[in-house]
């Protein structure tokens, strides 16, 4: 079958033919994330979406209820293949939450694919004969993915920019325009062959937005080498680390009974030897632990704090997860408590403790908290009340190393939202406790996504997570050493140096904005000059 053939079959499919070419599309198009990283499936799979609006045309409303219809179904395959693996939280304590695993497996998915309901919608609005609706396309989509990754609290996991973030030489991109700026160019380019359909409709030179893409990708590609060719990775001086990936079972983390086995796993893995040369802990200077470390409130537990105390060597810090303890307010009935990360000496000392800024919705609290719990309901954590949130995120100074800003899980997937502006660090730290969704290709997302953040800021990023993917990555994305998903073990690193600050770092998503606002008007103005 042709190009042109398929082409006009998808333009007039309608009623549940439609839906599941739609659905279709979308579910083929998560093969570009981790952990398949297959980016040229796009090149199939979006012009989909610009033959499915096209075929919006002919019903009501000027065929945004259609082209949204649509636009639904896409999302849904995306986001139900992309994110089922949610469903593993679920699990974790399945007397309690089993029941709910088909609804939230679906729910989630459908509404985000809410979203991309709207970029459909939108994109219809401005819609045109000829090349110039990919470019509508990609606006309306970009929009749309900005929406979702700020509000109701936000959620821009697996926006589409990510597809061309598996290539690192690609990826260095987002080191200019950030990933809003890298999902424009993304929905650009992949939708591109469309027009290879055109010359049905007269389209001088269909070919050439085929052409200009490939080309764009070459212009990446090359800046992309060019960085990492004269960008050697360069280390902090006496700077080593250990990440210990204790790989424990996510029910066994909230097991109270198990906290002296939890310790004893902790101190023993830490204190291994990596090589024939090493000694344990003795030229460690930073240990850092995962997520949500222990299953009681560390600071309030002395026998832990000097167990830790007997580990650390004189001079080495620990940098670990862990729940704090915060005292009830005033008319309050219960204490409630902080996902934090804190640095500890080896006096058994507190230096510092960050409070998470970013809670995750259903995971650490629950939407009318009090409303939901008083009809039974609970989010996975089962903390009464909800974790607190922490004010602000900050950088903190540690000894024998730069400032480091700590990130808790999903806090890192926010771009150009989690460095201040006025306190830039010397590296991200993100602790994590990926466990909750087993060996699924929800770890690898999310390390695709921290690593993105690397990038984006020209910092580099030390990751602690209890069951994988542990990490050093310096400012330009290469891994320096990682642990796999589903091991258990520690790896000792050097500290990578940052750079200076990158444009992106510099501007913000300002770049990504004009780009947008640019196409924006070519599409008015073409819609202005040409009939439809």
């Amino acid at each position: 079958m042709s190009i042109s053939k398929l082409a006009h079959a998808i333009v007039l499919a309608w009623g549940w033919r439609r839906a599941l070419i739609a659905f279709a599309a979308g579910a083929i198009s998560v093969l570009a994330l981790p952990p398949f990283d297959i980016w040229p499936v796009l090149f199939l799979t979006f012009p989909v979406a610009v033959w499915l609006i096209d075929g919006s045309g002919a019903a009501r409303f000027g065929g945004c209820a259609a082209a949204a219809l649509a636009g639904w179904f896409f999302g849904f395959g995306y986001f139900l293949t992309g994110l089922y693996w949610i469903g593993h939280a679920f699990l974790v304590d399945a007397k309690t939450f089993g029941w709910l695993l088909p609804i939230a497996v679906t729910a989630l998915p459908a509404g985000l694919a809410i979203f991309t309901a709207a970029g459909f919608a939108l994109a219809r609005l401005l819609w045109q004969r000829g090349p110039i609706r990919i470019l509508a396309l990609a606006i309306a989509l970009t929009v749309v993915e900005w929406l979702r990754g700020h509000l109701l609290s936000g959620f821009p996991w697996n926006s589409y920019g990510y597809a061309l973030t598996g290539s690192l030489t690609l990826a260095q991109t987002l080191s200019v325009f950030g990933l809003w700026g890298m999902t424009t160019l993304s929905i650009a380019i992949f939708a591109s062959p469309a027009t290879l359909a055109d010359e049905a409709i007269d389209t001088r030179r269909p070919w050439l937005p085929l052409a200009l893409s490939v080309a764009t990708l070459l212009v990446m590609a090359g800046y992309g080498t060019i960085r990492l060719a004269n960008t050697p990775t360069e280390f902090v001086k006496d700077v080593r680390l250990r990440i210990m990936q204790p790989n424990l079972p996510q029910d066994e983390k909230f097991n109270y009974g198990a906290r002296q086995k939890i310790m004893s796993h902790y101190l023993s893995l830490s204190d291994r030897a990596t090589t024939p040369q090493t000694s344990g802990l003795r030229n460690v200077t930073h240990l850092i632990w995962p997520e949500s470390a222990f299953p009681f409130f560390l600071t309030r537990d002395g026998d832990a704090l000097a167990q830790i105390a007997n580990l650390l060597p004189e001079g080495t810090i620990l940098l670990t997860g862990a729940a704090r303890y915060a005292e009830a307010l005033p008319g309050e009935r219960r204490p409630r408590a902080y996902n934090s990360v804190y640095a500890i000496d080896h006096d058994g000392a507190v230096l510092s403790v960050y409070d998470k800024v970013h809670l995750v919705p259903f995971g650490e609290y629950l939407p009318f908290q009090s409303t939901l719990e008083r009809l039974g309901f609970l989010q996975l954590t089962k903390v009464q009340g909800g974790f607190l949130s922490g004010d602000r995120h900050r950088a903190y100074d540690l000894p024998r190393a730069p400032r480091f800003l700590p990130l808790i899980c999903y806090e890192i997937v926010f771009p150009g939202a989690i460095v201040p502006p006025d306190d830039r660090p010397g590296w991200l730290l993100n602790v994590t406790n990926d466990a909750w969704f087993g060996i699924s290709p929800g770890p690898y997302q999310h390390f695709q996504q921290a690593r993105a953040r690397a990038i984006e800021e020209g910092l580099p990023l030390v990751r602690a997570a209890n069951n994988g993917i542990s990490a050093v990555v310096d400012p330009l994305g290469r891994i320096i050493r990682y642990l796999p998903l589903g091991a258990e073990g520690v790896l000792d690193s050097p500290l990578p140096r940052p750079l200076e600050p990158t444009i992106y770092a510099r501007l913000g998503n300002s770049l990504a904005g004009v780009m947008l606002l640019a196409l924006l008007l070519v599409v008015l103005r073409y819609r202005v000059s040409k009939p439809r």
